[in-house]
Protein backbone atom coordinates (compact mmCIF):
# COMPACT_ATOMS: atom_id res chain seq x y z
CA UNK A 1 0.00 0.00 0.00
CA UNK A 2 1.11 3.18 -0.85
CA UNK A 3 1.47 6.10 1.50
CA UNK A 4 -1.98 7.73 -0.40
CA UNK A 5 -3.66 5.04 1.07
CA UNK A 6 -5.50 6.32 3.95
CA UNK A 7 -3.88 5.47 7.26
CA UNK A 8 -6.48 2.64 8.80
CA UNK A 9 -6.59 1.07 5.61
CA UNK A 10 -2.30 0.73 6.15
CA UNK A 11 -3.13 -0.18 9.34
CA UNK A 12 -5.41 -2.71 8.90
CA UNK A 13 -7.77 -0.63 11.37
CA UNK A 14 -10.40 0.78 9.75
CA UNK A 15 -12.07 2.37 12.67
CA UNK A 16 -8.63 4.23 13.70
CA UNK A 17 -8.85 2.95 16.83
CA UNK A 18 -5.87 4.64 19.07
CA UNK A 19 -3.54 3.46 21.20
CA UNK A 20 -4.24 3.70 24.92
CA UNK A 21 -2.57 5.84 26.28
CA UNK A 22 -1.45 3.80 29.26
CA UNK A 23 -0.19 0.91 26.71
CA UNK A 24 -3.66 -1.34 27.72
CA UNK A 25 -3.94 -4.63 26.90
CA UNK A 26 -3.48 -5.95 22.89
CA UNK A 27 -6.00 -6.67 20.39
CA UNK A 28 -6.63 -10.12 19.20
CA UNK A 29 -4.62 -9.90 15.90
CA UNK A 30 -2.77 -6.57 16.72
CA UNK A 31 0.74 -6.35 14.94
CA UNK A 32 3.43 -7.33 17.00
CA UNK A 33 5.50 -4.22 15.92
CA UNK A 34 4.31 -1.10 16.92
CA UNK A 35 5.21 1.52 13.56
CA UNK A 36 2.34 3.72 14.52
CA UNK A 37 2.88 5.81 18.13
CA UNK A 38 -0.91 7.02 17.77
CA UNK A 39 -3.19 4.41 15.93
CA UNK A 40 -3.52 0.85 16.63
CA UNK A 41 -2.44 -1.85 13.82
CA UNK A 42 -3.57 -5.22 13.64
CA UNK A 43 -2.29 -8.02 11.19
CA UNK A 44 -5.46 -7.98 8.98
CA UNK A 45 -8.40 -5.80 8.28
CA UNK A 46 -10.65 -8.26 9.80
CA UNK A 47 -8.95 -7.67 13.20
CA UNK A 48 -9.39 -3.78 13.06
CA UNK A 49 -13.04 -4.21 12.32
CA UNK A 50 -13.71 -6.55 15.33
CA UNK A 51 -12.14 -4.24 17.40
CA UNK A 52 -14.11 -1.20 15.75
CA UNK A 53 -17.28 -3.68 16.42
CA UNK A 54 -16.08 -4.65 19.51
CA UNK A 55 -15.65 -1.19 20.66
CA UNK A 56 -19.76 -0.17 19.16
CA UNK A 57 -20.97 -3.02 21.22
CA UNK A 58 -19.44 -1.76 24.45
CA UNK A 59 -20.64 1.70 23.85
CA UNK A 60 -24.06 0.23 23.32
CA UNK A 61 -24.24 -2.85 26.08
CA UNK A 62 -21.90 -0.97 28.51
CA UNK A 63 -22.53 2.84 28.56
CA UNK A 64 -26.14 2.40 27.01
CA UNK A 65 -25.41 4.73 23.93
CA UNK A 66 -28.09 4.06 21.90
CA UNK A 67 -28.77 6.81 19.35
CA UNK A 68 -26.46 7.65 16.41
CA UNK A 69 -25.69 10.58 18.23
CA UNK A 70 -24.64 9.13 21.46
CA UNK A 71 -22.58 6.48 19.86
CA UNK A 72 -20.55 9.32 16.86
CA UNK A 73 -20.18 12.15 19.89
CA UNK A 74 -18.56 9.01 22.36
CA UNK A 75 -16.44 7.93 18.91
CA UNK A 76 -15.58 11.21 17.41
CA UNK A 77 -15.62 13.73 19.99
CA UNK A 78 -15.81 17.38 18.91
CA UNK A 79 -12.83 18.30 20.31
CA UNK A 80 -11.13 16.10 17.93
CA UNK A 81 -14.11 16.00 14.80
CA UNK A 82 -16.76 17.79 13.44
CA UNK A 83 -19.10 15.71 15.24
CA UNK A 84 -22.42 16.87 14.34
CA UNK A 85 -21.16 16.16 10.23
CA UNK A 86 -19.77 12.90 11.32
CA UNK A 87 -23.32 12.26 13.13
CA UNK A 88 -25.15 13.23 9.93
CA UNK A 89 -23.37 11.38 7.76
CA UNK A 90 -23.94 8.38 10.08
CA UNK A 91 -27.55 8.63 10.19
CA UNK A 92 -28.28 9.07 6.47
CA UNK A 93 -26.27 5.89 6.01
CA UNK A 94 -28.21 3.91 8.49
CA UNK A 95 -31.15 5.90 7.41
CA UNK A 96 -32.60 6.51 10.77
CA UNK A 97 -32.98 9.75 12.56
CA UNK A 98 -29.97 10.60 14.74
CA UNK A 99 -31.27 10.62 17.83
CA UNK A 100 -34.16 7.58 17.95
CA UNK A 101 -32.63 4.59 19.98
CA UNK A 102 -31.35 1.36 17.62
CA UNK A 103 -29.92 -1.77 18.47
CA UNK A 104 -26.70 -3.15 17.70
CA UNK A 105 -27.80 -6.36 18.54
CA UNK A 106 -29.29 -6.39 15.64
CA UNK A 107 -26.55 -7.67 13.07
CA UNK A 108 -27.54 -6.06 9.68
CA UNK A 109 -27.26 -2.17 11.45
CA UNK A 110 -24.38 -2.84 12.90
CA UNK A 111 -22.78 -3.82 10.02
CA UNK A 112 -24.18 -0.48 8.36
CA UNK A 113 -22.37 1.09 10.86
CA UNK A 114 -18.87 -0.15 10.72
CA UNK A 115 -19.39 0.26 6.94
CA UNK A 116 -20.21 4.24 7.56
CA UNK A 117 -17.72 4.89 10.11
CA UNK A 118 -14.98 3.27 8.17
CA UNK A 119 -16.11 5.32 5.31
CA UNK A 120 -15.89 8.54 7.20
CA UNK A 121 -12.53 7.98 8.76
CA UNK A 122 -10.84 6.45 5.55
CA UNK A 123 -12.48 8.31 2.85
CA UNK A 124 -13.04 5.05 1.33
CA UNK A 125 -14.64 1.64 2.04
CA UNK A 126 -12.52 -1.02 0.33
CA UNK A 127 -13.78 -4.09 2.02
CA UNK A 128 -15.48 -7.22 0.36
CA UNK A 129 -18.55 -8.15 2.00
CA UNK A 130 -16.82 -11.00 3.22
CA UNK A 131 -14.15 -9.36 5.28
CA UNK A 132 -16.78 -7.10 7.05
CA UNK A 133 -18.79 -10.48 7.61
CA UNK A 134 -15.75 -11.97 9.21
CA UNK A 135 -14.73 -8.70 11.46
CA UNK A 136 -18.47 -8.37 12.86
CA UNK A 137 -18.35 -12.66 13.21
CA UNK A 138 -15.52 -12.51 15.42
CA UNK A 139 -16.32 -9.52 17.47
CA UNK A 140 -20.04 -11.79 18.07
CA UNK A 141 -18.15 -14.61 19.03
CA UNK A 142 -16.01 -13.06 21.80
Amino acid sequence: MTNSTPRGIRNNNPGNLREPPSGGDQWDGERATDDDPVFEEFEAPEYGIRALAKVLLRYYRVYELDTVSKIIHRWAPPSENDTTAYVALVAARLDVNANISISLDNKGLLELLVRAIIKHENGIQPYTDETIIAGLDMALKD
